[in-house]
């Protein structure tokens, strides 16, 4: 089986799932998607999305985004196929222990 990603891996993969983000949406849609149990810190954001690009897992998106309040444009990033295999594997994994987890509750 493979090794489960962290928490922070799995929930920025998971919000680039659906499409190209930044990092202030990125952020805001782990929130949502963990029903406000996930709250990625800038420091922790950006420093993942550096590992993950690193992987190969995730890219920076070649859309720019509207310009700051410094005059840069914002960056978006988007998975690759690479970080979409690593997110399905992931998936599958936590659905395992979903169906085991329910042959022990229910006695089996």
């Amino acid at each position: 089986m493979a090794d489960a990603l962290t928490p922070a891996v799995f929930h920025i993969l998971l919000a680039l799932a659906t499409g190209d983000r930044h990092g202030y949406a990125i952020m805001k849609e782990a929130h949502r998607l963990s029903d406000g149990g996930v709250r990625l810190g800038a420091g922790t954001l950006y420093g993942t999305l550096q590992r993950l690009i690193d992987l190969e897992w995730v890219a920076e998106s070649p859309r720019a985004g509207p310009r700051t309040l410094n005059g840069r444009h914002r960056r978006y990033y988007r998975i690759t196929t690479k970080g979409r295999a690593a997110l399905n594997g992931d998936v599958e994994r936590l659905r395992a222990l979903v169906r085991a987890a329910r042959v022990l509750k229910s006695g089996g």
